[in-house]
């Protein structure tokens, strides 16, 4: 496994990470996510994602238990929660946001539920208008000076949010966020290769990146159609299937068949292709890998090996066919 710093901070976290986003409780009981996560755990994967909105709360339950039945040292595993949504059902409106009572009681269930005594990333699993933001970085402080959290970040943040939030936190000697969480894949780069581009070297931002197979469309699997059996399939996930039947993902798809040649002559899989592209970019620290079963976990950390057989020729080949490449902003 590799092991890289999560932005200017001196965390090491693994390349390859494991969340469980749609896949605990939806696919996974307590059983099957330790053995997901053992899997990773055994391959050298050190960071666990999860948030209190992932199938309301269960997510974390879930991980929380496998987490105390495997035993693990508490100093060799990062794990992570994210607040904004809330964790039940139509939420009330101090059950959910990023004012100060919500991130304080959410901190404290994802505690519980999780069975930890800290966390060592809280996000902002979106940004909020409606709170100040000097009451967002206050309390993200607060937490981190009460040992609740070691670092604070956020996803889906735009980098206007991000530099008025580090801006905030130096105006009143505050904690500024040390990582965003944005999606990046093949099929969606503009936010990590472009938008964020100043904050890599000004703010020192790290990134904890999903989706790298854009909801299963780079694995192949949805060549041919849509599998019973895959996430497209899944109540609450009709986005997906309409996803990979709109005229953009058919687009895609196209696409895809035209990578799969380039991941045969590496000897690697679609999936194994997508993630190991993601992690030749060195502004990603991690990417993080969902799973089902421990033969996913597996196939998709052999991604570490596709990774030196990414030359400057096979991205241009790569490139070629995607045809997306951000233009970069001008430097000052």
């Amino acid at each position: 496994m590799e092991y890289r710093r999560l932005g200017k901070s001196g965390l090491p976290v693994s390349a390859l990470s494991y969340g469980s986003w749609v896949t605990f409780s939806h696919q996974l009981d307590v059983a099957k996510a330790l053995e997901t996560m053992t899997a990773a755990y055994d391959a050298g994967v050190n960071f666990f994602d999860n948030a209190e909105v992932y199938a309301t709360g269960q997510s974390e339950t879930i991980m929380g238990e496998a987490l105390e039945k495997v035993g693990w040292q508490r100093d060799s595993y990062i794990v992570s929660s994210k607040v904004m949504w809330g964790s039940v059902e139509d939420p009330k409106p101090t059950q959910r946001g990023l004012h100060r009572k919500h991130v304080f009681d959410a901190c404290h269930d994802a505690l519980r539920r999780l069975r930890v005594e800290y966390l060592d990333l809280y996000f902002c699993h979106r940004p909020d208008p409606a709170v100040p933001m000097e009451e967002i970085v206050r309390m993200m402080t607060e937490l981190i000076h009460q040992g609740k959290v070691l670092y604070w970040g956020t996803s889906q943040w735009s980098a206007q949010q991000l530099s008025e939030a580090y801006g905030v936190a130096r105006q009143y000697h505050l904690i500024p966020p040390t990582m965003e969480q944005p999606q990046y894949s093949m099929f969606h780069r503009e936010k990590v290769e472009a938008e964020f581009a100043p904050l890599y070297d000004t703010i020192g931002l790290g990134t904890t990146t999903f989706s790298p197979l854009y909801f299963g469309i780079l694995t192949g699997k949805y060549n041919d159609g849509i599998p019973a059996d895959s996430r497209a399939s899944l109540p609450g996930y009709e986005w997906v299937r309409e996803n990979v039947e709109s005229e953009r993902g058919q687009q895609q798809i196209a696409k895809v068949r035209q990578l799969m040649p380039i991941a045969e002559g590496l000897g690697a899989t679609m999936s194994q292709l997508a993630i190991a592209w993601c992690l030749r970019n060195p502004r990603v620290s991690t990417v993080i890998l969902g799973a089902s079963r421990v033969s996913q976990v597996h196939e998709n950390l052999k991604a570490l090996d596709v990774l030196p057989q990414l030359t400057d020729d096979v991205m241009t080949a790569i490139e070629d066919v995607l045809g997306n490449k951000p233009p970069q902003p001008e430097a000052y």
